[in-house]
């Protein structure tokens, strides 16, 4: 009977240390979990400021085109007061330049 006892708590102390460890290795993978997570909330962050910065300058370039467009009639206009200007100077005005 003492024997069987002594079987008995045997057991226990093994089942014991077995939960023991268990819950330690839970302990130490949850650990690596919360320092992983952060390690992608950190890089998420990150990531999201970039593009936030990325939009902020690209957020006008739809209107190059237009940017294009209006320059070439900036330039005819340029061009057509230029042509009126030397029609009314004298003759050889410009000349000296």
């Amino acid at each position: 009977m003492i024997a069987l006892a002594s079987d008995f708590i045997t057991f226990w102390w093994i089942t014991l240390g077995l939960g023991l460890v268990v819950a330690s290795a839970v302990i130490l993978l949850l650990q690596l979990l919360v320092v992983f997570v952060k390690d992608v909330d950190r890089s998420v962050s990150a990531a999201w400021e970039e593009a936030g910065g990325v939009a902020t300058q690209t957020a006008t370039t739809w209107m190059l085109n237009d940017t294009v467009s209006l320059l070439t009639a900036l330039r005819d206009e340029t061009r057509r007061h230029a042509d009126a200007l030397s029609a009314l100077a004298p003759a050889g005005a410009g000349a000296g330049r």
